[in-house]
């Protein structure tokens, strides 16, 4: 898990934010939200606020009494203790691409398998800079609709020793990776005392939160269990066009759906959630790596801050159709102010392509070196006697050369990072090497990582337990 200590970049004024307070306030109480679930209207309802139909108009200071109980900071249990998770202030922790129904490998795009996603989850667990396989690394439509959450679950959970995210499509999905958790970890009361699994409850936007989600959010909230309360915004389709006005839309969404938290169990562990991003006006295709998302992250950041909010945003997003440069830079353009905003859960941090259509074995390897680089550029300089190296200046003297310095021999291995995908070959040895570029070197060190990949250790009863459940649910279940 990586600590970011660097100063956050805050592009708001006072000013600005007092202006998208009041706007937040007035879309709260003027148009309101909507819940499509009975068991959400009650619980406003019951605490006094009007609901109209399934629009609710909350006071938003009653908004902000519910959102001052959720913690500003959490703990997050993994199978592996050393790799269990800090949740807020300084911490950022970094998860796979989300939920691509295709993959591509090479040359071939194609529909995703439930051996694709059993794959990823093994070349996650080989990377230190990954924190987590996340949750649907991709949809594996080769499994039976109904039970393939049975599946990917304990795939996260034998495949890897990393905090893995629950299924969300319904509540009853919900319940099962409950159970599932609750057999891995010892008990109910366990995963209760300290969450072990981290989930993702999309707005419907504009300003709808759907039946099937909310169903997902009251199981997880109940249990004490993080959800991601996320805003799914792509200006000029899902928000006005202006970056204001989609942060308005975002903290209203969110504030909302986090207040519902509150109310299901107080006190219940959440994420800020924040995807914002912008559609081309030409053709209405989504867009991402874009300077209007970046703008949109590094608000995101204070505005998360200033509620006193763990948030979660980033990744390495692109448009592109292939691991190519453009995938690269906008990457990048989302990575970097992922970095400078301090997001603390960074979802699509490797393997997302063409607008998370795709899960790519390639663009997964080259977003890893990204990630490393990034990490150790934002890791603080230590400065002290020893790395001023005085002493190699004495030796050396004038118009002499370091490389054979006693400062240098003892420090020539660790002394600067070693990119493990870059190639910084002369032109005759990368050709006499096979000329190949970023994309192909990236696909031999996919291929070598799961060849080579071993599972991390796990009881055998637990083990046992787990595949009887999923064996047992799946009869139950009709398939």
């Amino acid at each position: 898990m990586f600590v970011n200590r660097m100063p956050r970049y805050e592009i708001l004024s006072p000013d600005a934010m007092a202006v998208l307070d009041s706007g937040w306030r007035r879309l709260m109480t003027e148009v309101g939200v909507e819940f499509a679930s009975p068991r959400a209207l009650a619980l406003f309802k019951r605490a006094g606020q009007p609901v109209e139909g399934e629009v609710v108009r909350p006071d938003p200071d009653f908004v902000l009494e519910q959102v001052a109980k959720a913690p500003r900071e959490f703990d997050v249990r993994a199978r592996n203790p050393a790799r269990s998770l800090h949740i807020g202030g300084d911490h950022m922790a970094f998860g796979a691409v989300y939920g691509p129904p295709f993959i591509r490998e090479g040359e071939v795009r194609r529909d995703a398998t439930m051996d694709d996603f059993r794959r990823l989850a093994m070349l996650t667990q080989t990377a230190p800079s990954l924190d987590s396989a996340g949750g649907v690394i991709c949809e594996p439509n080769d499994a039976p609709l109904d039970s393939r959450h049975l599946d990917m679950v304990h795939a996260l959970q034998t495949l890897t020793d990393r905090v893995y995210m629950g299924n969300v499509v319904s509540g009853e999905n919900a319940r099962d990776t409950l159970e599932m958790s609750a057999i891995l970890f010892g008990g109910r009361a366990a995963i209760e005392e300290t969450p072990v699994t981290i989930s993702l409850v999309n707005c419907n936007s504009p300003l709808r939160w759907d039946e099937r989600m909310l169903d997902a959010q009251f199981e997880y909230s109940a249990a004490g269990q993080p959800v991601v309360l996320t805003p799914f915004l792509l200006m000029g389709a899902m928000s006005p066009v202006t970056v204001p006005s989609a942060l308005v839309q975002q903290i209203t969404e969110a504030l909302a759906g986090i207040a519902l938290s509150q109310l299901i169990r107080p006190g219940t562990p959440v994420i800020f959630g924040s995807f914002l991003s912008n559609i081309d006006m030409q053709s209405g295709s989504p867009c991402f790596g874009t300077p209007e998302s970046a703008t949109g992250l590094l608000c995101t950041g204070q505005i998360a801050r200033h509620f006193g909010l763990p948030f979660r945003s980033g990744g390495s997003l692109t448009s592109s159709q292939t691991p190519d440069a453009q995938a690269a830079y906008e990457g990048l353009m989302t990575m970097l102010p992922t970095f400078l905003a301090g997001a603390n859960w960074v979802m699509h941090a490797a393997g997302w392509l063409e607008g998370g259509l795709v899960a790519s074995y390639e663009k997964f390897v080259i977003d890893l070196q990204l990630l490393d680089m990034l990490q150790q550029e934002f890791t603080p300089l230590e400065i002290d006697e020893a790395s001023l190296a005085f002493g190699a200046h004495e030796e050396v003297g004038h118009g002499g050369h370091f490389l054979g310095a006693a400062h240098t021999m003892e420090r020539f291995r660790t002394c600067f990072y070693r990119p493990f995908l870059s190639s910084s070959q002369n032109y005759e040895r990368w050709t006499k090497n096979g000329a190949h570029d970023a994309a192909a070197r990236a696909a031999v060190i996919a291929r070598t990582r799961i060849e080579e990949y071993e599972p991390p250790p796990l009881d055998d009863a637990v083990g046992a337990e787990l595949a009887a459940y999923v064996a047992r649910r799946r009869t139950e279940l009709g398939d």
